[in-house]
Formats: structure tokens, C-alpha cells, sequence
């Protein structure tokens, strides 16, 4: 997937351009993926940019590299103004992605890394729209399974962690599915590459819980609350293969797909008759948590106005 990216770039504290942001091949992070990141959106609105659940993202950002010894160099509130700062450098006025991450510099091939280990820090972003087809996508359950907790922690976002995501979605590709959907070392659901995953069962909103090897996804917990504002008692608990393949509905969510349906799973539809996805679109529940999300991050929610941080 190639991206637009934008001329400037944050790095180590400076606005560099793109073409000038250059980093050794010693650097350690290409060698073990000693890399923390986040993913995080701004909403444009026609009028206004905000960030969305900015707070959230550097919160969990700072807790990653802690799990690794790995130091983010720089306050809250300096991550908070790069990120605002990189979109108004840019001139952004549409809807974007932002991509913050740190990660260890020079420090040889020692695998040893301490608090004390350099590290460096940068940020891009660039415009971007929806990931997936909002009607619906297809996907297949992975035959790769998911880390689990006692390998790598599950809850840091790294580099590292990511080759899972990658051969999964490989694998989904293959097979001529838009999304892969990975079980955990115990044979339930856990979630997708780079998505949680919902269901939805005999009226409840179902999503495995956190021992089922997922990340606590700030998009997971933002659709848990407007759900059960909504009516709509969410769930979090071991959810089996049988029960997702059996579901009405089932969605995906994460800062860069947003919220997206599955419309089947290894070529079985999902859903039937009225309410359901049944293969051809988003089922009733799914449209009035697409819709709710969408208010929110468009700033129609009062309610929720501190999740969003004004860029200008």
C-alpha cells in the first residue's frame, strides 16, 4: 500500500523534510524491532481538525516501551504538541492518519536494553480515508494462531509484535479474503492483524476478553461504552469459533479500519434475513455503532468532546 505522505516529518524534536530524515543501517530497531508506535486519527470536518483520543494514545504509547526498557525521551505534553503540530505543519485539512513511534538507536547487536539505551523518536502523517470497504469484507480464519502473553506482552504495541499481523494477513491474501481472523494458542477467537473483533449473538454485543490474547484497543473500549449507551449491553468473554461462525453479525474495529462488517468468514456468510449482514451489507446493530462512532469522531457528541483535541 503506498501513502501519500506529507513533505515534513518530526524528528528527535525538529520538523525535518521527508527527503531529509535519514537514519543509520546500524540502527537496532531494524535489526529486532525494537520499535514502539501508535496509530492515531484526526478528523476533518469541513470545518475543524481534531485528534482523536489523543490522551489514550500517548498514555498507552509510553506504557508499550516500558514492558521492553524502552525510554520515550519526551513529556506528554511534547508528544501532545508534535502530533497536533505535525498536521499543522503539514496543512492538513482532511481527514488523516498520524504514525508516532520511538525506538532504540545506536546500540549495537546487544539484545541487553536498558532505560539508559538510546533512543530516538519521529512522527508522520499523511490524508487518509477508509481502509477497508465500509459495506463489508470478507475474511478467513487464519491457520497462523496468535502470540499469546507468555511469549511476548500482548498489550505493548512493538514493532516486533507485528510479524504475527503480518503473515496472517498473508495468508488471508492468499486465499482471496480481505481480512485475516486469528484464533489464540487456545483455539478461541482473539482478534484480526490489526483489528478487534465483535459479534454479535441472540441480541448481544460479544468481543473476546483480554486473556484471549488481544490488545486493548482504544477503539475497542470507545465502541464498549457508546454501546452500552446505545442499549446495546456489551460482553467481553471467551468467545469460540463455533460461536463466531453461528454470529448475526460480526464487525472489526481499530483506529485505522474504524469500524468495519464481516461479511463472511472461510466463504460462509454471516448473518441471515433481517438484521443481519447476510452477505450483503452491514447488520442493524453494526449500522447504529458505525453511525454513533461516526458522530463522535466528527464532534457532533458534546458528551464526548474530551476525547477530541483540537489541531486548529
Amino acid at each position: 500500500m503506498t501513502i501519500p505522505l506529507c513533505d515534513y516529518v518530526w524528528l528527535d524534536g525538529e520538523y525535518v523534510h521527508l527527503d531529509e530524515a535519514m537514519l543509520p543501517i546500524t540502527t537496532h530497531a531494524l535489526h529486532y524491532g525494537t520499535t514502539v508506535f501508535e496509530g492515531i486519527r484526526a478528523y476533518w470536518n469541513g470545518t475543524d481538525l481534531n485528534v482523536f483520543r489523543l490522551d489514550d494514545h500517548i498514555r498507552r504509547f509510553r506504557k508499550s516501551g516500558q514492558f521492553y526498557n524502552i525510554t520515550l525521551n519526551y513529556t506528554d505534553q511534547q508528544v501532545a504538541e508534535a502530533v497536533t503540530g505535525i498536521c499543522r505543519r503539514n496543512n492538513i485539512k482532511t481527514t488523516c492518519y498520524i504514525r508516532p513511534f520511538y525506538f532504540v538507536g545506536e546500540h549495537g547487536i546487544a539484545l541487553h536494553v536498558t532505560p539508559e539505551t538510546h533512543t530516538r523518536m519521529a512522527i508522520f502523517a499523511f490524508p487518509f480515508g477508509d481502509m477497508f470497504n465500509r459495506d463489508g469484507i470478507s475474511t478467513i480464519i487464519s491457520p497462523w494462531r496468535k502470540f499469546s502473553d507468555m511469549s511476548t506482552p500482548i498489550q505493548a504495541k512493538m514493532g516486533g509484535n507485528y510479524l504475527n499481523s503480518i503473515i496472517a494477513t498473508g495468508s488471508a491474501k492468499d486465499a482471496g479474503a480481505d481480512e485475516a481472523l486469528l484464533l489464540n494458542t487456545s483455539g478461541n477467537i482473539s482478534e484480526a492483524p490489526g483489528e478487534n473483533i465483535f459479534i454479535v449473538r441472540k441480541g448481544r454485543l460479544l468481543t473476546p476478553n483480554l486473556t484471549s490474547s488481544v490488545l486493548e484497543g482504544i477503539t475497542r473500549d470507545t465502541i464498549l461504552e457508546i454501546a452500552a449507551e446505545s442499549g446495546i449491553p456489551p460482553s467481553e468473554k471467551e468467545i469460540s469459533q463455533s460461536e463466531l461462525m453461528t454470529a448475526d453479525e460480526v464487525f472489526l474495529t481499530g483506529t485505522a479500519a474504524q469500524i468495519v462488517p464481516v461479511l463472511s468468514i472461510n466463504s460462509h456468510p454471516i448473518g441471515s434475513g433481517s438484521g443481519g449482514g447476510g452477505g450483503g451489507g452491514p447488520g442493524r446493530i453494526t449500522r447504529t455503532i458505525m453511525d454513533k462512532y461516526n458522530d463522535l469522531v466528527m464532534g457532533k457528541v458534546s458528551k464526548y468532546a474530551h476525547w477530541l483535541t483540537s489541531v486548529y
